[in-house]
């Protein structure tokens, strides 16, 4: 058998550039859609509803396309997956921005390329980073700091719940991360789509079990729910889930984690200048400069730099697939 015929071709430029325009345009634009739709949803409920609607259309257009189904092995790794980016990275943004400015998220959350490199080298076989990323991480951390310290006192201040808002924002960076790196290094070999769909189903779940566990069953009355929630909740499950959620594990599975995570650069400025133009939210000097600084950390983190020698696995580990 000829070798080189079992090998992927690598995927076309155009289809990089489609998956990374949704992921920067459409994630960009989630923020917005959370903050409008948890004025009238529960948080977690709504996270977790939607993914299960996301992923059970997916899941059922897959299957009656003949796709391979998942294993009882890739069935447990889609709920670790699933449950740290989707209920520690996602339902946690949802429950943090009803207390959050949606543009305020989108920046703290800008960081998150900062984690990708502290999971990236602290996991097993992981990567020993260059003075660039350890400055970069510092510069960041301290534009995170600035902007909940310096951000307006409506915003973040107003109460001790706003304060554990802005802190579940930064853990949601980390659960994130986290999650993209376990879905990269540690998951077996299946359909981009197929997986993406127990993902979104086992997040879903994992939301859902958390709201009943919050009691949000009981908080929510669906006469709230009107026009502007409704579609942001719609918009969130066919453009947030499955388009962006898609490009986002796809990218995953043909690029380096760090330039999948430059998302990072363009969705703080969608949602900044979103949040101006429909919620009026305000854009101070405070900040604009500790975006400048955030997204300067980030820079700095993913600055091309000489190649480093990976850390030898550790006995018993599993080494990562290489692209």
């Amino acid at each position: 058998m000829n070798i080189t015929s079992a090998i992927p071709a690598p995927p076309s430029r155009a289809k990089l550039i489609t998956a990374f325009a949704v992921l920067y345009l459409v994630w960009g634009s989630t923020y917005l859609a959370i903050r409008v739709g948890v004025a009238a949803f529960p948080p977690f409920l709504m996270a977790g509803i939607r993914y299960l609607i996301a992923g059970g259309l997916m899941f059922g257009w897959l299957a009656f396309r003949g796709m391979r189904l998942p294993n009882a092995r890739q069935w447990k790794e889609a709920a670790i997956t699933g449950s740290l980016l989707l209920l520690g990275g996602n339902g946690v943004v949802c429950w943090a921005e009803q207390t959050v400015n949606s543009s305020l998220a989108a920046l703290i959350l800008a960081s998150s390329p900062i984690w990708f490199a502290v999971f990236d080298t602290i996991r097993p076989n992981g990567r020993r980073q260059q003075l660039n990323t350890i400055l970069g991480i510092l510069v960041g951390t301290g534009g995170v700091l600035l902007l909940v310290f310096g951000a307006p006192a409506h915003d973040v201040k107003t109460n001790a719940t706003s304060w554990v808002g802005a802190g579940a924002l930064v853990a949601a960076c980390g659960f994130w991360a986290g999650g993209s790196l376990y879905n990269k290094y540690h998951t077996s070999p299946v359909s981009p789509w197929m997986s993406t769909a127990a993902q979104m189903l086992c997040g879903g779940v994992a939301n859902c079990l958390m709201g009943t566990v919050c009691g949000e069953w009981s908080s929510f009355h669906p006469a709230q729910a009107t026009a502007m929630p409704l579609l942001a909740f719609v918009y969130l499950i066919f453009f947030g889930s499955i388009a962006g959620f898609s490009a986002y594990v796809w990218l995953l599975g043909h690029c380096a984690p760090a330039k999948v995570a430059t998302y990072a650069y363009v969705n703080p400025v969608i949602a900044t200048f979103l949040g101006w133009l429909i919620l009026h939210e305000p854009i101070t000097p405070v900040i604009c400069f500790a975006a400048f600084i955030i997204l300067g950390g980030v820079l700095v983190v993913q600055w091309p730099a000489k190649k480093t020698r990976q850390i030898p696995p550790l006995s018993g580990t599993r080494a990562p697939f290489r692209n």
